[in-house]
């Protein structure tokens, strides 16, 4: 199949249970709860993404027509460095699993990477994945209900997207982070009394924002 790719970049991770691990950030185009585009925000299904995700413009971003072809593209930009611990990619989006798939999970472990999945849990993740983040958005259904690490942008205002609903869920992690909008001092409030209170969850913040990088 061809790749459909926004960017490629070298980064530290920035959010949940990695948080400071070093990282390359494949970033597909396209998501499956909003088109991306300002003028769909208000009907999506998901109203708060803080990401560009449309077309294949970024950093390294672009069609990539084999599964190989994209793998060496993530190897580049990871440091040549032979002290480096295992290197580390993160698939996310958009929504990495319209696209994601065995021959590049094959290809990206080939070239010598953990394989990390950022998804909205909507679809099911394919086997082999090394750290696979689900986090939910609004009504949409869950689909993947098991993982390393579940994490909430909280608050939300649909019943489907309460922390309770996920309690149960097969995750290693739990983690609640604060809804970044013009009420984000309150919302980390709330965050943070929800977790002293449900000690199952745990606070994430996202670093990478207080560090101005990407």
């Amino acid at each position: 199949m061809t790749y459909s790719v926004r960017e490629i970049y070298y980064t530290l991770q920035g959010e949940g249970a990695q948080t400071g691990r070093p990282a390359v950030f494949l970033r597909f185009a396209g998501c499956n709860l909003w088109s991306g585009r300002e003028e769909h925000r208000a009907e999506a299904v998901c109203r708060f993404c803080d990401t560009e995700f449309v077309g294949t413009g970024g950093p390294g971003g672009g069609k990539f027509e084999t599964a190989a072809e994209l793998a060496v593209a993530v190897q580049k930009t990871w440091p040549a460095n032979p002290a480096n611990d295992k290197p580390y990619v993160v698939c996310t989006g958009g929504e990495p699993l319209l696209q994601l798939d065995d021959s590049l999970i094959a290809a990206l472990h080939t070239a010598g990477f953990e394989v990390g999945v950022e998804s909205n849990g909507t679809l099911a993740a394919p086997a082999g994945i090394d750290w696979l983040c689900i986090s939910p958005k609004g009504t949409a259904p869950v689909v993947q209900t098991s993982g390393h690490e579940l994490k909430l942008v909280y608050p939300q205002a649909e019943d489907d997207a309460q922390p309770e609903r996920f309690n149960d869920l097969r995750f290693e992690h739990f983690f609640l982070q604060p809804l970044d909008s013009p009420e984000r001092e309150a919302n980390t409030r709330l965050a943070v009394e929800y977790c002293l209170a449900n000690p199952q969850w745990k606070l994430s913040l996202q670093t990478h924002k207080v560090l101005g990088i990407d």
